[in-house]
């Protein structure tokens, strides 16, 4: 396989995350009887955080694809197993300490009164559920591809 097919199995992986903040957003939306606007596309479907976690099921589904490609003893998925666990650390650590952190900032810019204050973008991470669901999500993406462009689950269990 090429390259070309793993960075497929990484973008929908994404894509589907995204998707799914997407949907949810519109529901919630529509349950509240508001329009669902341009903006609220856009911010959807390229939001940090949330349900399910993008970082997640891109990474875990690429280190997936390539355990069922090229097996366990291979450096290169030991790597790309290491990366995932890097990202999903940070997002479920660094970053939603960072968010927590710039909501709290904001309100402290509110309750200011300081024409200089400017109101701080959020950038949210996940929570643990988030990140379970987006591997769940990773795991199912990289199977189906695998089954999907005819690979063999029998080869795979020597080589694991």
């Amino acid at each position: 396989m090429n390259g070309i097919y793993l960075i497929l199995v990484f973008v929908i992986g994404w894509f589907l995350a995204q998707g799914a903040k997407l949907i949810t957003g519109f529901v919630q939306k529509k349950i509240k009887k508001e329009k669902f606007t341009w903006s609220d596309f856009s911010y959807y479907t390229f939001k940090s955080g949330g349900m399910p976690s993008g970082h997640t099921a891109s990474f875990i589904a690429l280190s997936t694809e390539m355990l069922l490609l090229y097996g366990l003893n291979n450096p290169a998925t030991i790597l790309s197993f290491c990366t995932a666990a890097i990202f999903i650390y940070d997002a479920v650590n660094v970053r939603y300490a960072v968010g927590e952190h710039g909501k709290l900032l904001n309100e402290i810019a509110e309750s200011d009164n300081n024409p200089h204050t400017k109101p701080q973008k959020i950038v949210e991470g996940h929570t643990i559920p988030q990140v379970i669901v987006g591997a769940i999500l990773g795991i199912a993406v990289a199977v189906a591809i695998f089954a999907i462009f005819g690979g063999d689950f029998a080869k795979i269990w020597p080589i694991l």
